[in-house]
């Protein structure tokens, strides 16, 4: 999936995702495979779809136009779903992603996954979880937010603090209470699935597993970077060195 020939359509719900995010959405759907169709559907009418306006050009989207033709409705669901339809039997992309966070694209992901190909979702938590299942990938937009500037602190400041180790703003009772978020019976499920014969297992290969137990499983949601900082913080796995080639490909152990 990581290869430059795997083709995705991304397919974004202009009333259920945030412009401002745009940026990130496509740099995470570019570790699965290339942006070839960029689509935004909604009513561009409309106050609301402006802050979309100048991403349009700068990240190459196509917008698609749909009234309102009901007060409280839209049928930007049904046109994005028509649309991705007509592109699953063009056979023109290997995947999809479904940027939105809401449940009526649950069927379509399910159609989708029954064809073969793979798909992925961007939305809030507040998602349903009928559509993040749905999905084989599922990313919560929170876990995309820019992190928020480093306050200035002024020389006084500075001084009072000098004396107290950076190391020590890492340590691990703050990494354990961040894990202790984490559905520990889906880690353990996941070794098990994954692990060889000696016990061991590669850090790819469990996330994998993991996202096949839960598609929205995200180092980000609990505070980590990677999925090996996850598994360091946690007692009963440790995460060894696994050069192959010049390049570390850790291993995950019970201790």
């Amino acid at each position: 999936m990581t290869e430059a020939k795997f083709n995705i359509a991304v397919l974004i719900d202009g009333d259920n995702a945030q412009a401002v995010l745009i940026k990130q959405i496509i740099e995470e759907v570019s570790k699965y495979g290339k942006a070839t169709i960029r689509r935004i559907y909604g009513d561009w009418t409309t106050p609301q779809m402006n802050s979309w306006k100048e991403a349009l050009n700068h990240y190459s989207i196509n917008p698609i136009q749909k009234f309102s033709y009901t007060t409280g409705k839209n049928s930007t669901d049904s046109s994005l779903i028509i649309d991705a339809m007509d592109i699953l039997h063009g056979s023109s992309v290997d995947g999809f992603c479904i940027v939105s966070s809401d449940s009526d694209y649950t069927g379509l992901a399910k159609r989708i996954r029954e064809e073969g190909l793979f798909v992925m979702g961007i939305g809030r938590k507040n998602t349903p979880i009928a559509f993040v299942n749905s999905c084989e990938v599922f990313t919560y937009t929170e876990n995309l937010m820019p992190a928020p500037p480093k306050a200035e602190t002024s020389k006084r400041s500075s001084k009072k603090t000098a004396a107290v180790p950076a190391t020590k703003k890492n340590t691990k009772p703050s990494d354990k209470r961040e894990y202790s978020q984490i559905d520990l019976a889906d880690v353990d499920k996941a070794f098990e699935i994954s692990a060889i014969e000696d016990g061991g297992t590669n850090i790819s290969k469990l996330g994998l597993a993991l996202r096949k137990i839960d598609p929205s499983f995200d180092p980000r949601t609990y505070g980590f970077k990677t999925l090996t900082q996850v598994f360091e913080s946690i007692d009963k796995y440790q995460v060894l060195k696994n050069e192959v080639n010049g390049v570390n490909h850790p291993l995950v152990k019970l201790k």
